[in-house]
């Protein structure tokens, strides 16, 4: 029973990884992006209800590589 509830709990938390994400205005903005991490940039790129979510998804020889796509905006629009 213990463990349901534990990995039911970490299924919510990896579900609501986009609402923990820190907040840009422009992508520019992001100046080390670690394996892993997750930005959301907020610059009208994506279409209504949505925003940019870039994450740092592989590492190379030359860095890491970004990865963008548009995500469900979850709670109200912030400034």
């Amino acid at each position: 029973m213990r463990a349901l509830q534990t990995i039911a709990l970490l299924g919510a938390l990896a579900l609501a990884s986009p609402a923990l994400a820190e907040q840009v205005m422009r992508e520019q903005d992001i100046v080390d992006l670690r394996l892993g991490q997750r930005l959301l940039v907020d610059d009208g790129s994506c279409p209504a209800g949505q925003i940019k979510e870039v994450s740092g998804s592989q590492m190379t020889a030359s860095g890491i590589v970004r990865t963008r796509k548009c995500v469900p905006r979850l709670g109200p629009k912030k400034r």
